[in-house]
Order: C-alpha cells, then sequence, then structure tokens
C-alpha cells in the first residue's frame, strides 16, 4: 500500500536520500525545506527564518495548501545542522541562535504539524543526537538544540500532548551520519563507524509502516561499527 509522508528538511542530504528512497517504493512525498525538491510529488517552501511564529503559519499554511483534506501516515523531521564553539568562542552565540532555529524551531513546527495532518496511526521522528545526552563544550549550541529535541520527543508522546491518540512519537540519536559534509569536513576518519544514510531510510518506512516501531517516546541511539548499524533505546 503505497503512503504519504512528509520529510521535514526534504532538501538536506538525509532528507534527499529519504525522499528517493520513498519515491522508488511508489509512495507519495511532500518535501518542507528552505526550498524545493524536484524529486517529492509536493514542496512547502519556507521563506521565513526571522520570526519563529511566522515560520510556523508559513509552513501550516503550505502543507494545508498541498494536502486540503488528507492526512499523511509519517512526518520524518530531519532538519537540523552542527556548529561548534565553546562558551569563549567569536560566534558562540550566534552560534547557539543557528543551532536553535535549525532544529529546536523546525522540531515544534513538526510537532504541531502532526496534531493537524498526521493520521491516527501515523508517526513523528525527531532528529536528536547522542552526543547531546551529556555535556558537548566543544559544541554548545548543537548539544543544547540537540538536548531540547529530546525533551520534545517526551512531550510530544505524553497523553496531553495535542497529537493523535494512536500516533507514536519518536526521536532518533545518532552518532554521526555518512554526509558528505561530514566526510569533507573528516576526510580521515573512520567511515565504518559512520551510519548511512539508506539505512534510516529503510528504518522509517518499516516504522511508517508499523514495523518494529519503539514505545512513543523513546530516544533511540543510531551506532554504527564496523558498517553494522544497531539501534538501542536510551533513558532519559
Amino acid at each position: 500500500m503505497a503512503l504519504h509522508v512528509a520529510v521535514y528538511g526534504g532538501s538536506g542530504a538525509l532528507g534527499r536520500t529519504i525522499v528517493n528512497f520513498f519515491k522508488s517504493g511508489n509512495h507519495v512525498v511532500t518535501s518542507i525545506d528552505l526550498m524545493p525538491n524536484d524529486s517529492a510529488d509536493q514542496n512547502v517552501v519556507i521563506k521565513n527564518t526571522a520570526s519563529w511564529p511566522e515560520q510556523h503559519k508559513e509552513v501550516a499554511d503550505g502543507m494545508a495548501s498541498v494536502l486540503g483534506e488528507k492526512k499523511i501516515d509519517a512526518l520524518f523531521c530531519v532538519a537540523g545542522g552542527w556548529a561548534g564553539g565553546n562558551a569563549s568562542s567569536k560566534n558562540y552565540i550566534k552560534n547557539c541562535d543557528l543551532m536553535w532555529k535549525q532544529s529546536v524551531w523546525s522540531s515544534t513546527i513538526a510537532g504541531n504539524l502532526a496534531t493537524k495532518f498526521l493520521k491516527s496511526d501515523g508517526i513523528l521522528t525527531l532528529t536528536g543526537a547522542h552526543p547531546a545526552t551529556s555535556g558537548t563544550p566543544g559544541m554548545i549550541g548543537y548539544g543544547l538544540a540537540k538536548a531540547a529535541v529530546h525533551q520534545l520527543c517526551k512531550s510530544f508522546a505524553s497523553a496531553s500532548s495535542g497529537l493523535p491518540e494512536n500516533s507514536c512519537t519518536v526521536c532518533i540519536a545518532p552518532i554521526t551520519l555518512d554526509t558528505p559534509m561530514n566526510r569533507k569536513g573528516m576526510p580521515d576518519a573512520n567511515f565504518t563507524s559512520w551510519t548511512p544514510l539508506e539505512y534510516l531510510a529503510e528504518l522509517f518506512l518499516s516504522w511508517a509502516n508499523g514495523e518494529n516501531r519503539p514505545d512513543s517516546g523513546s530516544l533511540v541511539k543510531v551506532q554504527t561499527e564496523a558498517g553494522k548499524t544497531t539501534l538501542t533505546t536510551l533513558s532519559m
């Protein structure tokens, strides 16, 4: 059966992999990002990057326009980015602001989209980061934002969150994803310890089909060693 999914961050490296993977299976895909993804069936293009409330309205109105009365089976929020720096860094506050916008704005907006457009048995995934389960002194803004996303997952999974009653919210917590940008920035790294993007696309398809879903509210560590990826549910 064909699914209809939305990918928040559908023009990033992971987002494009997910869009292409689902399209190869003849599923319907809506992409939400700062630029369109020509492989998607529909696009919601974000133009407002200055105001959180106005960006939310833009995205919610865009989804309503492309979906009409239709509901989606899954919403994968994979928007985000990375910036380093400790508290004495020149761009410390600037980078904290950027990380918050990229990860927290998108994740909170995704939660509201789920209340409006997700089916009652649908799934919302958020993207955290395993390093943010402890201190991240060399990348404070990144850790701050990802830790907030972990907490959001718990909130969205709670009974009074406003999300559909039988829906599932899961936050993945990868260590390092095998993206072109990471390879460029760390060319001498051991790539067999990085998680392939295709693995996550396949995982999301199984979850969207209701297969092997973790409990709602789960924070799932994604770890790759010697080319083999494993999942571990973490406690918060």
